[in-house]
């Protein structure tokens, strides 16, 4: 039988962490929680767009994975 003590319970808890969770406003750069949909300080309305495929990635690879692209299509075209 378990015991009624509520000691326990908040050791499975997850530890709030505001560094992780916070990115800072496109508008003001006060720092906000990560999925919040406004922006506490200034009011305006946050926009949460992913990062574009390419960045971050170098000159080589780009060349490499568009010459790959461009072997399949020449392949796919040669076959029919």
């Amino acid at each position: 039988m378990t015991s009624n003590d509520d000691s326990d319970w908040d050791d499975d808890w997850p530890e709030d962490s505001d560094e992780a969770d916070t990115i800072p406003c496109p508008s003001c750069g006060a720092e906000i929680h990560e999925d919040s949909p406004q922006c506490p300080v200034c009011g305006d309305y946050v926009i949460h767009r992913p990062g574009r495929v390419w960045d971050g990635k170098p000159l080589w690879y780009i060349a490499l994975a568009l010459l790959g692209i461009i072997a399949v299509i020449g392949t796919v075209l040669l076959l029919f």
